[in-house]
């Protein structure tokens, strides 16, 4: 039997170094300062267990953290990202539909953590919801794909096309169509097509931009900015007008919707320069007065290891 060949990405560990050169010594308060050395301490350890562990597998690895992620992954059977779900969303824009990929949490939020420093500052960890593992079942998860006795699931992504150019980033959480200030007004219009024909009224709008989503990131962003959460092996996609400025009584039920599989969303922009956020702030692509975006749920799916709980 061939040796399986893994790629595994890490965030670097020295998120919250303690060294007192580096600005931390601004810290007066003991406890937040310790909370944020223990972060990068697990996280590290994190690596180090789950490196330990790859060590006894029938398997050839390569560590990459994912600072240094440029070029598009291939030539393995699967990416394991150890960090939590930026990790993953960032290794998900250099990956096509062939390779599956299992997230490790090496973070999780406490809660007798966060409930012991709720009055003093945020203890929040990592949430990982795209992320199956921690070091806790890692090995097992990890034996269990090995030996065929799990699949992943398909989740959908977005494609974005800039005035008909597709562009080399596909979204798996969700796309921020912005001016690149936000206190400043984006002007926009956008209807839905299925097969290229119009389907829905032309929306126009000022607001503070226009938010789409996956079903993945529909429990992110927009379920906290008034949206649902979509059900995660849905095929469709979210979109939310955010603080749209007097919508009117013919774009007030258009605001907020869904955009079907066999739909696409036709965005026009109408401001002197704008941005599209893909899947958080790192990845974005400019935009210039009368640019044309369209979004379209139809693009290669990524495969992702999920808990069992959330992919049914």
């Amino acid at each position: 039997m061939a040796r399986r060949r893994l790629l595994l990405l890490l965030k670097p560990f020295d998120m919250y170094p303690a060294h007192q050169s580096n600005g931390l010594s601004r810290i007066t308060n003991p406890k937040v300062f310790s909370y944020l050395d223990n972060r990068r301490k697990v996280h590290k350890d994190a690596i180090n267990f789950c490196q330990d562990i790859l060590r006894k597998k029938f398997v050839d690895w390569e560590p990459v953290l994912r600072s240094k992620l440029t070029q598009p992954i291939r030539d393995v059977d699967l990416v394991v990202t150890v960090g939590g779900d930026g990790t993953l969303l960032q290794a998900s824009h250099f990956m096509d539909d062939s390779i599956p990929v299992l997230g490790v949490n090496s973070d999780p939020t406490q809660v007798e953590e966060v409930e012991e420093f709720s009055d003093q500052f945020d203890a929040t960890r990592s949430a990982g919801y795209l992320c199956a593992a921690t070091i806790k079942n890692f090995e097992q998860i990890l034996d269990d794909i090995l030996d065929g006795q799990t699949v992943p699931s398909k989740l959908t992504r977005m494609s974005i096309c800039v005035n008909s150019q597709l562009l080399s980033t596909y979204a798996l959480n969700d796309v921020l169509i912005a001016h690149p200030c936000p206190a400043t007004v984006s002007r926009l219009s956008f209807r839905i097509k299925k097969e290229g024909q119009p389907c829905s009224p032309l929306v126009n709008c000022r607001s503070s931009g226009l938010r789409v989503s996956t079903a993945a990131g529909s429990t992110a962003a927009m379920l906290s900015a008034g949206g649902f959460a979509m059900p995660i092996l849905s095929k469709d996609l979210q979109y939310m007008v955010r603080e749209p400025i007097s919508p009117g009584e013919a774009n007030a039920s258009l605001i907020h919707g869904v955009v079907k599989f066999d739909e696409t969303m036709d965005t026009s922009w109408f401001c002197k320069e704008g941005l599209i956020y893909i899947d958080g702030s790192h990845v974005f692509y400019s935009l210039r007065h009368g640019d044309t975006i369209e979004l379209s749920p139809r693009a290669p799916v990524l495969k992702v290891f999920l808990r069992h709980h959330i992919s049914l």
